[in-house]
């Protein structure tokens, strides 16, 4: 082989092998930012490992809300039909935020089984209810938990 040869196989080689890296790169860094969705029932049956930051959803169950005013504190407990999950957020609610309201929270869970949000979505009008959420609460049997005023949109 040639010494022009050689270095042109050298290039080809080095290119192939740079593409390869950047691949791999790209592909790690784009599973880090997936953000799974789990029902409350889900997370209880332990298919979330503490630590993995994920999406729940579900409603807010009646009586559940706990709120420390003094740190911005609110406790809940979300839930689908088989489950509920305790649920801590430090911060300012959504206004449509309420007992009874369908939500997606995005955070971790903790050792202890406390789901930690970073941030709370709430429907956004009175008739609506996300799809994950509705899903979530969907039965085997076809009928649903969520309250008669909810539609999916």
């Amino acid at each position: 082989m040639t010494p022009k040869r050689k270095r042109r196989l050298l290039l080809v080689l080095s290119l192939v092998a740079g593409l390869g890296v950047a691949a791999a790169l790209g592909l790690t860094a784009f599973r880090e930012n997936l953000l799974y969705f789990y029902e409350p029932s889900a997370v209880v049956a332990g298919d979330v490992g503490p630590g993995t930051r994920f999406r729940i959803g579900g409603l807010v169950e009646q009586g559940s809300v706990e709120r420390d005013n003094e740190a911005l504190t609110v406790t809940f407990r979300l839930a689908d039909c088989a489950a509920s999950v305790p649920v801590s957020y430090r911060g300012i609610l959504p206004d449509l935020f309420r007992e009874g309201q369908g939500i997606v929270a995005y955070g971790t869970l903790d050792g202890a089984g406390l789901f930690v949000a970073d941030e709370v979505l709430a429907k956004h009008d009175e008739n609506y209810m996300p799809p994950e959420v509705a899903d979530a609460l969907a039965q085997d049997n076809g009928e649903t938990c969520m309250p008669a005023n909810m539609t999916q949109s």
